[in-house]
């Protein structure tokens, strides 16, 4: 890695003050080659850039698939770019990756928050030191100069309620489960997903009691949640997921009370890992992003705003889903795509991955 220059400097200067003045896969393959724009200006960089790579989780599947993305994006630019994350799921660890980031003094780090409050502080130290900071997954980070989600939030949860309903018959009583109640992205799609049954599946009822349970992104603690939820209210007959570990553990406590055909869930969750459950009818869908896609675009747009370009509704990360990203309403730093999917038993087979 360069040391730092003063041309970079004034680079990431003016990118600051572009963002000052500019008002989370639809089959998506991160394999596929950058648009032209993306890069040949990659590649004019000459591998000058250091970009990294933080994930919630370097062994979480999620993060392995998005890491293929991130190298596809080195292979193709030549630059250094790499994914760096913690052992597990933990801010305080993720914090830490940071911190040893900024320390070697790369010239960009790309979060997936775990915790967007308790990253704030280590996130202003690294934009202090002039390092660009690129978020996903994080709408609510104050401390990043973008965040990229595939989707909008709301109407995403909206995505996934639509598929549990469909399996719930549009009618009963359902409940939601998100991976960390800290965790924006996962509370904003359960909120879309409420106020969209609200409006389109007025049989539909949320669950008063307990209308929002936490799996701690783990499937184990999704099973033992959801199996205790679902002994303590009998009336329960759906549960929408979020983290890619609750529809999983829920389909297992389902299975293992006998409630196949009466309980029913759906949410995000990676083909290859659900196979069996998609087959066995135990989750009715699952909806998903390609975490490569993202991987690869957050690198992209790293770029883009270490070079200076202007970033504004229309910007093309290369990569499908994600070629004419859109700030969101009221927003000039939140970039919304467009990259959702149904993964059924009827396709899980050919998604290759």
């Amino acid at each position: 890695m360069k040391p730092r220059s003063l041309a970079v400097s004034a680079i990431v200067f003016t990118a600051a003050l572009s963002l000052g003045l500019t008002a989370c896969a639809g089959g998506g393959d991160a394999t596929q080659s950058a648009a032209s724009g993306t890069a040949s200006g990659a590649s004019a960089a000459g591998g000058d850039y250091t970009i990294a790579v933080v994930p919630k989780d370097a062994t979480n599947p999620w993060f392995v698939r998005m890491e293929v993305g991130v190298k596809k994006y080195a292979e193709e630019t030549g630059m250094n770019v790499y994914q760096k994350g913690p052992a597990e799921t933990d801010a305080t660890m993720q914090a830490q990756v940071i911190q040893d980031l900024i320390a070697q003094g790369v010239d960009a780090i790309c979060v997936v928050p775990v915790d967007p409050g308790a990253i704030e502080p280590v996130l202003k130290e690294a934009m202090d030191a002039g390092i660009v900071v690129i978020t996903h997954e994080g709408a609510s980070q104050e401390n990043t100069q973008y965040d990229i989600e595939a989707f909008n939030n709301a109407a995403y949860g909206a995505f996934i309620m639509d598929n549990l309903a469909e399996a719930m018959g549009e009618e009963g009583v359902y409940t939601t489960m998100v991976g960390h109640v800290t965790n924006a992205s996962h509370n904003e799609w359960a909120d879309g997903g409420v106020e969209h049954a609200k409006k389109a599946y007025p049989k539909m009822k949320l669950l008063e009691a307990e209308p929002r349970v936490e799996s701690q992104d783990n499937g184990e603690t999704a099973y033992q949640v959801a199996k205790e939820l679902l002994k303590k209210y009998p009336e329960v007959k759906g549960i929408m997921g979020t983290s890619s570990f609750d529809a999983p553990g829920v389909a297992r406590a389902i299975e293992e009370l006998g409630l196949k055909g009466k309980v029913f869930t759906a949410g995000t969750g990676m083909p290859d890992a659900n196979k069996e459950i998609l087959q066995k009818d135990l989750v009715h869908a699952l909806t998903l992003w390609d975490p490569a896609d993202a991987g690869y675009a957050m690198a992209s747009l790293a770029t883009k705003v270490l070079k200076g370009e202007e970033i504004q509704d229309g910007v093309d990360l290369g990569v499908k889903g994600y070629e004419s990203m859109k700030f969101a309403e009221g927003s000039t730093k939140v970039l919304e795509g467009n990259g959702w999917i149904t993964i059924t038993k009827d396709n899980v087979a050919d998604l290759g991955f």
